[in-house]
């Protein structure tokens, strides 16, 4: 065990104190892990769009001051009782759906949905004792998704933690936690069964949508369209295989009915990435009648409601949703670590800013601007 093991540590976090106010680099307490829980000592870490959501506020109950970040890697510091599985020195990286196991849902081949673990984005404490981990002047600071990253130590369910390969780089793989495998195994898991010569179309371009549509590549679809109303998003597509474009706004018809025209019908697959409620409606009735399954990806507001006609249904159109990717991520996320160690996985091109943790607001107005696919957060700096 480590010599800090069973103390309290006293380390830097970025703490936010209001909705959509700058975070305060703050000397925060972390207390011990518990019972089926691990510390962590985060080296990277990242920014994703739902951090950004959460912590603007919009449509969801505000929780602060609270320490955002789900998206990074780091190695165990100390484990609580009843941890076997992991050792300090661990690498590992934290994920917000977690895996216990022991469920009926983790007992499926169906399901990664854990009846323990399932994300839940209201809740700020640990599920064990209901109390936070994070304190500051013996003030709790409230957790984010189980995880709260952007913290140089943060503690976690053992059931949100997958061990990987030591060798692999955590700056690269710490960006597959959330976003970057929700869109590879939307194509992966949740499209199986097609054939080869296929065509895949995306809503949104960001990192999930250029993950999902590096998935179709990887997958050899014959044909990958993007879907975005931001033109400036569509060169940097062209690396991820996207080689066509649909921008909504440049039509005046419903863009469903746009992707039919020049699709013979409708695409075989779609996968919508952006939690905007129309463009999920778009995404299902843009697909083939008879064979054509779409898959919804992104997160919508919580009041969202989802309408089109049930022949939309009955003409045998399948609508299917996922969280994570369908992976059970301590099962799963380590064997998409090996992708990219074995080089079928490329995350170089999904991360296009870096800063140190000093500078984390910049991470934030880098993706408030839409300038970044991923910017890695260096704790060390």
């Amino acid at each position: 065990m480590s010599s800090t093991a069973g103390q309290v540590i006293r380390c830097r976090a970025a703490v936010a104190w209001e909705a959509g106010k700058a975070l305060v680099i703050e000397e925060v307490d972390v207390a011990p892990p518990q019972a089926m829980e691990v510390r962590l000592k985060i080296l990277y870490t990242s920014v994703c769009r739902s951090d950004i959501y959460f912590w603007e506020a919009k449509g969801q109950i505000p929780l602060f001051p609270r320490i955002f970040g789900h998206e990074a890697a780091g190695i165990v510091e100390s484990v609580g009782d009843g941890v076997t599985d992991l050792k300090p020195g661990d690498h590992v990286i934290p994920v917000p759906s977690g895996e216990c196991k022991e469920c009926i849902h983790c007992k499926s081949k169906e399901s990664n949905i854990c009846d323990l673990l399932r994300v839940n984005l209201g809740r700020g404490v640990m599920i064990s004792d209901g109390q936070s981990r994070f304190s500051i002047n013996g003030k709790p600071i409230y957790h984010f998704v189980g995880t709260s990253t952007y913290s140089e130590y943060t503690v976690v369910h053992v059931g949100c933690v997958a061990k990987i390969n030591p060798l692999a780089p955590l700056d690269k793989v710490c960006i597959l936690g959330c976003g970057i495998s929700s869109g590879l195994g939307a194509v992966f898991e949740c499209s199986k069964n097609h054939q080869r010569d296929h065509q895949l179309l995306f809503f949104g371009l960001g990192a999930v949508g250029l993950a999902a549509a590096e998935g179709a590549r990887i997958s050899g679809a014959s044909r990958i369209i993007g879907v975005d109303v931001n033109p400036k998003k569509f060169d940097h597509a062209k690396n991820f295989g996207v080689s066509e474009f649909v921008n909504p706004k440049d039509h005046d018809k419903p863009v469903q009915e746009v992707i039919a025209e020049m699709t013979g019908g409708g695409v075989d697959r779609s996968i919508e990435c952006t939690g905007d409620v129309d463009a999920m409606i778009s995404a299902f009735e843009c697909v083939h009648d008879g064979w054509g399954v779409a898959v919804l990806v992104g997160v919508p507001h919580k009041d969202a409601v989802f309408k089109t006609h049930p022949m939309n249904l009955l003409h045998q159109r399948t609508l299917k949703g996922t969280l994570f990717g369908n992976y059970k991520p301590r099962t799963d996320l380590p064997a998409i670590v090996e992708k990219y160690m074995n080089k079928e996985l490329v995350l170089e091109k999904f991360i296009t800013h870096e800063v140190p943790f000093a500078e984390i607001n910049k991470a934030y107005e880098f993706m408030l601007n839409g300038d970044s696919l991923r910017c890695i957060i260096r704790m060390d700096g």
